[in-house]
């Protein structure tokens, strides 16, 4: 199994190049990083997490920026998105942003997205709650025919242009691999359709057996090959015993949090967690 970790990169936290750097000097497998854009001082939309909002979230870097520097920075490290918000981004601007990181680091970039939870934030993109799924289907279908395609048009409902070129194409081939996060059936079913892996969070209540049960059953029905989905389970618990019980239910890779903190914080936690390797 593979192990990555993630964490809010903002200007007060390690930064990411020294991480990277950090990450593949131990021997981790890579590196995510999330995307808020902004959070509105409304507070309207509840933190799925309970509480308070934390702090990170108004902070973060944008995920595309800090990732060329720790791309930048190492040779072998992957570099992902964990998530993309992807409804409240222009889907023209995001495949030459994801075709360009790809292809400057030698195909090292995983397209993590996602739906969003925040209803304030993505209002203030033109994005409405209700259709933000719908609307980033639409987005993954435009962009992979923009990498894939040396012409490529496509006439949605939310994303509408006609024949187009678009350069750089990314260095993987047929482009960088789509994850999507979250872990209801409707996620699984989205991942069958049109995404090439899942992202689910883990925790105690997550059932790693149970989940890629689930996967199997979408995937056998929509007439998927399994072996063309993989799993990255995120925020997994940092103990050999589970990160064993994922392996045996078939989860490829395993991403440890780390606090948006400084380098005296997060780099002994680095040395704790190398210890599972």
């Amino acid at each position: 199994m593979d192990i990555g970790v993630f964490i809010f990169a903002t200007d007060y936290s390690i930064a990411p190049d020294e991480l990277a750097r950090e990450l593949e000097t131990r021997g981790f497998a890579s590196l995510y990083l999330p995307e808020h854009t902004h959070i509105p001082t409304s507070r309207r939309s509840p933190w799925p997490g309970g509480g308070e909002l934390p702090k990170e979230y108004s902070y973060t870097h944008d995920p595309f920026v800090a990732l060329s520097f720790a791309a930048a920075a190492t040779t072998k490290l992957k570099i992902g998105t964990g998530i993309c918000l992807l409804p409240q981004r222009d889907p023209i601007v995001t495949a030459k942003a994801v075709a360009s990181l790809d292809l400057l680091s030698g195909g090292r970039f995983i397209f993590g997205i996602g739906g969003g939870w925040n209803v304030d934030e993505m209002e203030n993109h033109g994005v409405q709650y209700k259709t933000r799924f719908k609307q980033m289907r639409e987005h993954v279908l435009a962009m992979k025919a923009l990498w894939t395609q040396e012409t490529a048009e496509y006439h949605g409902e939310f994303v509408d242009f006609d024949p187009a070129w678009s350069y750089p194409k990314p260095a993987q081939r047929p482009h960088p691999p789509i994850i999507l996060g979250g872990e209801t059936d409707y996620t699984v079913n989205r991942v069958v359709e049109y995404c090439d892996g899942w992202l689910p969070r883990g925790g105690r209540n997550f059932d790693a057996a149970e989940g890629m049960g689930r996967l199997r059953r979408a995937a056998d029905k929509a007439g998927r090959d399994m072996a063309s989905l993989s799993v990255t389970l995120f925020r997994a618990e940092p103990d050999a015993q589970k990160l064993e019980s994922y392996a045996q239910a078939g989860i490829e890779s395993a991403l440890f949090n780390l606090p948006s903190a400084g380098r005296e914080t997060v780099l002994p936690l680095l040395d704790e967690f190398a210890a599972l390797l």
